[in-house]
Protein backbone atom coordinates (compact mmCIF):
# COMPACT_ATOMS: atom_id res chain seq x y z
CA UNK A 1 0.00 0.00 0.00
CA UNK A 2 0.51 3.85 -0.70
CA UNK A 3 -0.35 6.89 0.54
CA UNK A 4 0.44 10.38 0.48
CA UNK A 5 0.13 13.48 3.15
CA UNK A 6 0.84 16.54 3.58
CA UNK A 7 3.26 17.08 6.85
CA UNK A 8 1.92 19.47 9.58
CA UNK A 9 2.68 19.44 13.20
CA UNK A 10 0.23 16.43 14.74
CA UNK A 11 -1.15 18.92 17.79
CA UNK A 12 -3.97 16.52 17.97
CA UNK A 13 -1.60 13.78 19.01
CA UNK A 14 0.65 16.09 21.59
CA UNK A 15 -0.99 16.09 24.83
CA UNK A 16 -1.61 12.22 24.38
CA UNK A 17 2.09 11.36 23.46
CA UNK A 18 3.09 13.79 26.15
CA UNK A 19 0.73 11.93 29.18
CA UNK A 20 2.04 8.66 28.02
CA UNK A 21 5.23 9.63 28.49
CA UNK A 22 4.74 11.10 31.71
CA UNK A 23 2.54 8.27 33.20
CA UNK A 24 6.07 5.86 32.61
CA UNK A 25 4.33 3.56 29.63
CA UNK A 26 7.49 3.75 27.70
CA UNK A 27 8.86 1.73 30.81
CA UNK A 28 12.89 0.80 29.38
CA UNK A 29 12.49 2.53 25.94
CA UNK A 30 13.85 5.66 26.96
CA UNK A 31 14.67 6.26 23.28
CA UNK A 32 10.91 7.27 22.77
CA UNK A 33 11.31 9.91 25.02
CA UNK A 34 14.06 11.90 23.50
CA UNK A 35 13.03 14.85 20.94
CA UNK A 36 9.39 14.57 21.24
CA UNK A 37 9.18 17.53 18.80
CA UNK A 38 10.76 15.79 16.30
CA UNK A 39 8.09 13.35 16.39
CA UNK A 40 5.20 15.44 16.31
CA UNK A 41 6.63 17.31 13.67
CA UNK A 42 9.04 16.12 10.87
CA UNK A 43 9.86 19.36 9.48
CA UNK A 44 11.84 20.04 12.60
CA UNK A 45 14.26 17.01 11.17
CA UNK A 46 14.48 19.83 8.10
CA UNK A 47 12.46 22.91 7.30
CA UNK A 48 12.16 21.91 3.60
CA UNK A 49 10.18 18.97 4.26
CA UNK A 50 6.57 19.14 2.76
CA UNK A 51 4.91 15.92 2.18
CA UNK A 52 5.35 11.81 3.65
CA UNK A 53 4.73 9.06 1.47
CA UNK A 54 3.68 6.44 3.41
CA UNK A 55 4.31 2.81 2.67
CA UNK A 56 3.33 -0.49 4.24
CA UNK A 57 4.53 -3.74 2.65
CA UNK A 58 2.91 -6.91 3.90
CA UNK A 59 4.54 -10.12 5.72
CA UNK A 60 3.25 -13.83 6.00
CA UNK A 61 1.09 -14.62 9.22
CA UNK A 62 1.12 -18.19 9.68
CA UNK A 63 -1.82 -20.37 10.62
CA UNK A 64 -2.60 -21.15 13.86
CA UNK A 65 -0.08 -23.53 15.42
CA UNK A 66 0.01 -27.02 14.18
CA UNK A 67 2.52 -28.36 17.05
CA UNK A 68 0.79 -29.99 20.12
CA UNK A 69 1.64 -27.96 23.71
CA UNK A 70 2.87 -28.82 26.37
CA UNK A 71 3.39 -31.94 25.34
CA UNK A 72 5.87 -30.36 22.79
CA UNK A 73 8.16 -28.28 23.94
CA UNK A 74 8.13 -25.46 20.77
CA UNK A 75 8.36 -21.64 21.35
CA UNK A 76 6.45 -19.25 19.41
CA UNK A 77 7.64 -15.79 17.70
CA UNK A 78 5.96 -13.74 16.65
CA UNK A 79 5.20 -13.74 12.46
CA UNK A 80 7.29 -10.52 11.79
CA UNK A 81 10.68 -12.15 12.74
CA UNK A 82 10.64 -14.93 11.23
CA UNK A 83 13.07 -14.99 8.69
CA UNK A 84 15.55 -12.44 7.60
CA UNK A 85 15.88 -9.21 9.90
CA UNK A 86 12.54 -6.86 8.23
CA UNK A 87 14.57 -3.83 8.60
CA UNK A 88 16.76 -4.31 5.45
CA UNK A 89 14.03 -6.21 3.26
CA UNK A 90 11.51 -3.01 4.02
CA UNK A 91 14.66 -0.67 3.82
CA UNK A 92 15.95 -2.30 -0.12
CA UNK A 93 12.16 -1.74 -0.92
CA UNK A 94 11.81 2.06 0.14
CA UNK A 95 14.90 2.52 -1.37
CA UNK A 96 13.91 1.58 -4.46
CA UNK A 97 10.56 3.77 -4.37
CA UNK A 98 12.95 6.88 -3.27
CA UNK A 99 15.47 6.24 -6.08
CA UNK A 100 12.77 5.76 -8.47
CA UNK A 101 11.27 9.10 -7.50
CA UNK A 102 14.79 11.16 -8.04
CA UNK A 103 15.55 9.30 -11.12
CA UNK A 104 12.57 11.72 -11.81
CA UNK A 105 12.99 14.86 -9.85
CA UNK A 106 17.15 14.46 -9.07
CA UNK A 107 17.17 17.23 -6.85
CA UNK A 108 14.57 16.37 -4.46
CA UNK A 109 15.28 15.54 -0.58
CA UNK A 110 14.13 11.98 0.26
CA UNK A 111 14.47 10.92 4.07
CA UNK A 112 13.70 7.52 4.83
CA UNK A 113 12.42 6.12 8.03
CA UNK A 114 11.09 2.56 9.00
CA UNK A 115 11.04 2.68 12.63
CA UNK A 116 14.70 3.50 13.16
CA UNK A 117 13.64 7.32 13.82
CA UNK A 118 11.81 9.46 15.81
CA UNK A 119 8.63 9.07 13.64
CA UNK A 120 5.20 8.87 14.50
CA UNK A 121 4.62 6.30 11.78
CA UNK A 122 1.50 4.61 12.82
CA UNK A 123 -0.23 8.10 12.90
CA UNK A 124 1.58 9.33 9.37
CA UNK A 125 0.61 5.68 7.47
CA UNK A 126 -3.27 6.67 8.84
CA UNK A 127 -2.88 10.51 8.14
CA UNK A 128 -1.76 9.42 4.38
CA UNK A 129 -5.45 7.19 4.46
CA UNK A 130 -3.61 3.38 4.96
CA UNK A 131 -5.61 2.17 8.12
CA UNK A 132 -7.64 3.33 11.25
CA UNK A 133 -6.26 2.84 14.57
CA UNK A 134 -7.15 -0.38 16.19
CA UNK A 135 -8.70 -0.98 19.63
CA UNK A 136 -5.55 -3.72 19.51
CA UNK A 137 -3.52 0.23 18.76
CA UNK A 138 -2.07 -1.54 15.60
CA UNK A 139 -3.25 -0.21 12.38
CA UNK A 140 -5.89 -1.59 10.52
CA UNK A 141 -7.00 -2.23 6.55
CA UNK A 142 -10.42 -3.28 6.05
CA UNK A 143 -8.63 -5.38 2.74
CA UNK A 144 -4.99 -6.02 4.48
CA UNK A 145 -5.50 -6.27 8.20
CA UNK A 146 -2.59 -4.96 10.29
CA UNK A 147 0.13 -8.07 9.11
CA UNK A 148 2.12 -5.38 7.34
CA UNK A 149 5.45 -3.25 8.22
CA UNK A 150 5.44 0.56 7.39
CA UNK A 151 8.24 2.60 5.85
CA UNK A 152 7.94 6.15 5.50
CA UNK A 153 9.68 8.58 2.56
CA UNK A 154 9.98 12.39 4.09
CA UNK A 155 10.55 14.78 0.99
CA UNK A 156 9.91 18.30 -0.07
CA UNK A 157 7.85 16.94 -3.09
CA UNK A 158 4.17 17.80 -3.37
CA UNK A 159 1.72 16.06 -4.20
CA UNK A 160 -1.85 16.89 -5.11
CA UNK A 161 -3.63 14.07 -3.09
CA UNK A 162 -5.71 14.95 -0.01
CA UNK A 163 -6.34 11.60 1.82
CA UNK A 164 -8.48 11.68 4.14
CA UNK A 165 -8.53 9.17 7.32
CA UNK A 166 -10.31 5.69 7.38
CA UNK A 167 -13.36 5.55 9.50
CA UNK A 168 -13.14 3.23 12.64
CA UNK A 169 -14.05 -0.29 11.53
CA UNK A 170 -13.66 -1.88 15.17
CA UNK A 171 -17.57 -1.64 16.13
CA UNK A 172 -18.29 -2.87 19.17
CA UNK A 173 -15.87 -5.85 18.77
CA UNK A 174 -13.49 -6.82 22.19
CA UNK A 175 -11.69 -9.67 21.48
CA UNK A 176 -8.25 -8.22 21.30
CA UNK A 177 -9.00 -6.27 24.79
CA UNK A 178 -10.82 -9.76 26.03
CA UNK A 179 -8.08 -12.41 24.80
CA UNK A 180 -4.84 -10.93 26.12
CA UNK A 181 -2.83 -12.73 28.52
CA UNK A 182 -1.75 -10.02 30.22
CA UNK A 183 -4.59 -7.52 30.12
CA UNK A 184 -2.51 -5.14 28.27
CA UNK A 185 -5.05 -3.46 26.36
CA UNK A 186 -7.17 -1.14 27.63
CA UNK A 187 -10.88 0.65 26.67
CA UNK A 188 -10.02 4.09 24.83
CA UNK A 189 -7.32 2.32 22.18
CA UNK A 190 -4.96 2.47 24.45
CA UNK A 191 -1.78 -0.04 25.68
CA UNK A 192 0.20 -0.20 28.74
CA UNK A 193 3.38 -1.63 27.27
CA UNK A 194 4.73 -2.86 30.19
CA UNK A 195 2.33 -5.68 30.50
CA UNK A 196 2.41 -6.42 26.68
CA UNK A 197 4.16 -9.48 26.12
CA UNK A 198 6.24 -7.94 23.42
CA UNK A 199 7.64 -5.46 25.06
CA UNK A 200 8.55 -8.06 27.85
CA UNK A 201 10.00 -10.69 25.58
CA UNK A 202 11.82 -8.12 23.92
CA UNK A 203 12.57 -4.75 25.15
CA UNK A 204 12.54 -4.95 29.11
CA UNK A 205 16.50 -6.32 29.95
CA UNK A 206 15.48 -7.48 33.51
CA UNK A 207 13.84 -10.12 35.11
CA UNK A 208 9.88 -10.38 34.06
CA UNK A 209 7.96 -9.41 36.80
CA UNK A 210 6.64 -12.82 38.38
CA UNK A 211 2.98 -11.66 38.19
CA UNK A 212 3.06 -11.48 34.46
CA UNK A 213 5.36 -14.89 33.53
CA UNK A 214 2.41 -17.02 33.21
CA UNK A 215 0.85 -14.81 30.84
CA UNK A 216 3.36 -15.24 28.24
CA UNK A 217 2.61 -18.91 27.43
CA UNK A 218 5.01 -19.90 25.30
CA UNK A 219 5.80 -17.08 23.27
CA UNK A 220 9.46 -16.30 23.17
CA UNK A 221 9.85 -13.43 21.31
CA UNK A 222 7.07 -10.75 20.73
CA UNK A 223 3.18 -12.05 20.68
CA UNK A 224 0.76 -12.03 18.14
CA UNK A 225 -2.76 -13.05 19.77
CA UNK A 226 -4.14 -9.67 19.84
CA UNK A 227 -3.43 -9.25 15.90
CA UNK A 228 -4.56 -13.61 15.59
CA UNK A 229 -7.87 -12.87 17.27
CA UNK A 230 -8.72 -9.65 15.13
CA UNK A 231 -11.55 -10.15 12.60
CA UNK A 232 -10.02 -7.91 10.13
CA UNK A 233 -7.42 -10.31 10.02
CA UNK A 234 -9.07 -13.77 9.21
CA UNK A 235 -8.39 -13.69 5.85
CA UNK A 236 -4.46 -13.00 6.10
CA UNK A 237 -4.39 -16.34 7.76
CA UNK A 238 -1.85 -18.50 5.27
CA UNK A 239 -0.87 -21.76 5.42
CA UNK A 240 2.67 -21.06 5.60
CA UNK A 241 4.60 -23.55 7.38
CA UNK A 242 5.27 -22.26 10.95
CA UNK A 243 8.92 -22.09 12.57
CA UNK A 244 8.08 -23.01 16.03
CA UNK A 245 11.90 -23.76 17.44
CA UNK A 246 12.60 -26.53 20.34
CA UNK A 247 12.93 -24.49 23.68
CA UNK A 248 15.35 -27.07 24.99
CA UNK A 249 17.36 -26.35 22.15
CA UNK A 250 17.69 -22.86 22.64
CA UNK A 251 17.99 -23.47 26.64
CA UNK A 252 21.14 -24.81 25.17
CA UNK A 253 22.72 -22.12 22.72
CA UNK A 254 25.99 -20.72 24.10
CA UNK A 255 26.92 -17.20 22.86
CA UNK A 256 28.04 -18.41 18.86
CA UNK A 257 25.35 -20.60 18.40
CA UNK A 258 22.91 -17.81 19.10
CA UNK A 259 24.86 -15.62 17.00
CA UNK A 260 24.96 -18.08 13.90
CA UNK A 261 21.37 -18.35 14.48
CA UNK A 262 20.03 -14.87 15.11
CA UNK A 263 23.01 -13.19 13.51
CA UNK A 264 21.01 -12.25 10.68
CA UNK A 265 17.51 -12.17 12.44
CA UNK A 266 15.14 -9.50 14.10
CA UNK A 267 15.40 -12.01 17.16
CA UNK A 268 19.29 -11.08 17.46
CA UNK A 269 17.86 -7.62 19.79
CA UNK A 270 16.80 -9.62 22.87
CA UNK A 271 20.99 -10.77 22.86
CA UNK A 272 20.88 -13.86 24.23
CA UNK A 273 20.62 -14.21 27.78
CA UNK A 274 16.88 -12.67 26.67
CA UNK A 275 16.03 -14.77 24.80
CA UNK A 276 17.01 -17.72 27.39
CA UNK A 277 15.02 -15.65 30.03
CA UNK A 278 12.03 -15.99 27.31
CA UNK A 279 12.69 -19.69 26.97
CA UNK A 280 12.87 -20.41 30.48
CA UNK A 281 9.86 -19.13 31.44
CA UNK A 282 8.39 -20.45 28.22
CA UNK A 283 9.68 -24.15 30.03
CA UNK A 284 8.05 -23.14 32.87
CA UNK A 285 4.71 -22.33 31.67
CA UNK A 286 4.78 -26.06 29.78
CA UNK A 287 4.68 -27.77 33.60
CA UNK A 288 5.93 -30.47 31.81
CA UNK A 289 8.56 -32.58 33.40
CA UNK A 290 10.53 -33.11 30.25
CA UNK A 291 11.50 -29.47 30.87
CA UNK A 292 13.52 -30.49 34.00
CA UNK A 293 16.63 -31.21 32.70
CA UNK A 294 16.91 -28.42 30.43
CA UNK A 295 16.44 -26.42 33.42
CA UNK A 296 18.65 -27.67 36.11
CA UNK A 297 21.15 -27.66 33.63
CA UNK A 298 20.69 -23.32 32.94
CA UNK A 299 20.67 -22.90 36.46
CA UNK A 300 23.86 -24.56 37.87
CA UNK A 301 26.06 -23.53 34.89
CA UNK A 302 24.54 -20.53 32.45
CA UNK A 303 26.87 -17.80 32.76
CA UNK A 304 24.29 -15.28 32.98
CA UNK A 305 22.05 -14.88 36.68
CA UNK A 306 18.98 -13.47 34.21
CA UNK A 307 18.58 -17.02 32.50
CA UNK A 308 19.86 -18.80 35.88
CA UNK A 309 16.72 -16.94 38.11
CA UNK A 310 14.36 -17.39 35.47
CA UNK A 311 14.87 -21.43 35.42
CA UNK A 312 14.54 -21.29 39.14
CA UNK A 313 11.23 -20.04 39.08
CA UNK A 314 10.04 -22.41 36.10
CA UNK A 315 11.33 -25.10 37.83
CA UNK A 316 9.48 -24.15 40.67
CA UNK A 317 6.65 -24.03 38.41
CA UNK A 318 7.02 -27.49 37.22
CA UNK A 319 7.02 -28.66 40.59
CA UNK A 320 7.22 -32.06 41.74
CA UNK A 321 9.63 -34.12 44.25
CA UNK A 322 12.83 -33.67 41.19
CA UNK A 323 12.73 -30.22 40.73
CA UNK A 324 11.91 -29.56 44.69
CA UNK A 325 15.43 -31.69 44.91
CA UNK A 326 17.21 -29.50 41.98
CA UNK A 327 16.31 -26.44 43.31
CA UNK A 328 17.44 -27.49 47.63
CA UNK A 329 20.75 -28.45 45.70
CA UNK A 330 20.94 -25.25 44.31
CA UNK A 331 19.86 -22.91 47.15
CA UNK A 332 23.03 -24.86 48.80
CA UNK A 333 25.56 -23.19 46.42
CA UNK A 334 23.95 -20.27 44.51
CA UNK A 335 25.93 -17.05 46.05
CA UNK A 336 23.88 -14.44 43.64
CA UNK A 337 21.56 -13.04 45.89
CA UNK A 338 18.73 -12.56 43.43
CA UNK A 339 19.37 -15.45 42.21
CA UNK A 340 18.80 -17.18 45.40
CA UNK A 341 15.75 -15.29 46.32
CA UNK A 342 14.19 -16.79 43.00
CA UNK A 343 14.96 -20.31 44.38
CA UNK A 344 13.72 -19.73 47.95
CA UNK A 345 10.81 -18.38 46.21
CA UNK A 346 10.33 -21.45 44.23
CA UNK A 347 10.23 -23.56 47.24
CA UNK A 348 7.95 -21.55 48.54
CA UNK A 349 5.94 -21.43 45.62
CA UNK A 350 5.91 -25.53 45.64
CA UNK A 351 5.19 -26.04 49.43
CA UNK A 352 2.39 -23.48 49.23
CA UNK A 353 0.95 -26.03 46.23
CA UNK A 354 1.69 -28.81 48.23
CA UNK A 355 -0.50 -27.63 51.39
CA UNK A 356 -3.07 -26.44 49.04
CA UNK A 357 -3.09 -30.33 47.44
CA UNK A 358 -3.54 -31.75 50.99
CA UNK A 359 -6.16 -29.29 52.09
CA UNK A 360 -7.99 -29.97 48.82
CA UNK A 361 -7.39 -33.72 49.33
CA UNK A 362 -8.83 -33.22 53.24
CA UNK A 363 -11.95 -31.48 51.93
CA UNK A 364 -12.43 -34.19 49.56
CA UNK A 365 -12.16 -36.55 52.09
CA UNK A 366 -14.86 -35.12 54.51
CA UNK A 367 -17.83 -34.30 51.87
CA UNK A 368 -17.82 -38.19 50.94
CA UNK A 369 -18.09 -38.80 54.40
CA UNK A 370 -20.45 -36.62 54.74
Amino acid sequence: MVGFAALHRLDDRGPFFRAWLDEGRAGEMGYLARDPERRLDPRTLDPRLRSVISLAYPYAAPARPSFRWPEELRGRIASYALGPDYHDTVLARTRAVADALIAERPQAIMRIYIDTGPVLEREWASEAGLGWFGRNTNLLNVHHGSYFFLSEIFTDLEFDAEPRRPRNHCGRCRRCLDLCPTNALAEGYVIEPRRCISYLTIEHRGPIPIDLRAGLGNWIFGCDICQEVCPWNESSQTAEPELAPSLPELMALDDDGFRRRYGKSAIRRTKRRGLLRNVAVALGNSRNPAAIDSLALALSSDPEPLVRSHSAWALGRIGGRRAGDILERAALRETAPSIGAEIRAALDAMHGACVSDVIRQDSSMMRSIG
